[in-house]
């Protein structure tokens, strides 16, 4: 049986020969891997394609040894697993405390904030941050509603992805 992953690696030297280790180790038989450093995603890290052959509880064993190791599978079989939700939140998002906003939208099952950029103003009111989320396939609709409630709840002007 063969699986076709896309993850996501920070750009450091040896990051792809941690992930491919652990796979060889498990029984997974590598067949290509497509790693071009110089395409990267918003957060900085590198997409890698990685095509692994072995039977289905092998395989199996690989992704959650990936995810146990908070290595990001984006894709299995050109399914995506992950989906980014890009919001901006506009306001006193500082004397807001953006850590408790951050640890609010951490706490959303499925969701891990994974870049998040901080515009700050001589005018507090006119701060605007940018926060970019990963969230389990399925569920965009559900945090976009809970990111308008944690909006609300802070007094911020919440500008969701359409």
């Amino acid at each position: 049986m063969r699986l076709n992953l896309v993850l996501e690696l920070l750009d450091v030297p040896g990051q792809l020969l941690d992930v491919l280790k652990p796979m060889g180790r498990l029984g997974a038989n590598i067949v290509a891997v497509i790693h071009q450093r110089d395409v990267k995603t918003e957060e900085g890290k590198v997409p890698v394609q990685i095509t692994i052959e072995g039977d289905e509880e092998t395989l199996n064993r690989v992704i959650t040894d990936l995810e146990d190791n908070e290595i990001p599978v984006m894709e299995v079989d050109g399914v995506l697993r992950r989906e980014k939700i890009t919001t901006i939140l506009v306001g006193n998002i500082v004397d807001r405390d953006l850590k408790d906003t951050v640890s609010l939208l951490n706490m959303l099952p499925g969701v891990r904030v994974a870049d998040l950029d901080l515009k700050m103003s001589a005018s507090p009111e006119k701060s605007a941050s940018k926060i970019v989320m990963e969230a389990q396939e399925g569920i965009k609709q559900e945090v976009l509603f809970k990111i308008k409630e944690i909006g609300e709840l802070k007094g911020l002007l919440v500008i969701n992805e359409i």
